[in-house]
C-alpha cells in the first residue's frame, strides 16, 4: 500500500499506545512509546516476538528485512555509506548528526 492510500492522520496530543501520557507537539507518541505500541501490537495481533514474525515471514541474518525494505522503495541507505537503513525522514535526521 503506498502513502497515499493510507489516511492522514493527526497527533491528538496523548500518547497512541494507550498509556494516557501528553505526546509532544506534532507527535504521535510520548518519547520511546512507539516501541512499546509496536511491541503490544505484535504481541496481540501475532502472538509473537520480533524475532518468530520476522522468521515467518523468511527473514533472519541470512535475509536482511531492512536490505528488503530498500529494494523494495520504501527505505532508504545512507548515502555516506555508513551502513544505516531508514525511512527517509530518518536517514535525514541521521544525516544531521554527522
Amino acid at each position: 500500500m503506498s502513502e497515499s492510500e493510507h489516511p492522514r492522520l493527526i497527533p491528538t496530543g496523548t500518547c497512541w499506545c494507550g498509556c494516557g501520557a501528553e505526546a509532544g507537539i506534532g507527535s504521535f507518541f510520548a518519547r520511546g512509546h512507539d516501541k512499546v505500541a509496536e511491541a503490544a501490537l505484535l504481541a496481540v495481533e501475532y502472538s509473537s516476538s520480533v524475532p518468530q514474525l520476522l522468521h515467518k515471514h523468511g527473514y533472519g541474518p541470512a535475509r536482511s528485512v531492512s536490505a528488503e525494505a530498500v529494494r523494495s522503495g520504501g527505505w532508504q541507505e545512507c548515502p555516506l555509506g555508513c551502513g544505516y537503513k531508514g525511512a527517509p525522514l530518518s536517514v535525514k535526521n541521521h544525516l544531521k548528526k554527522h
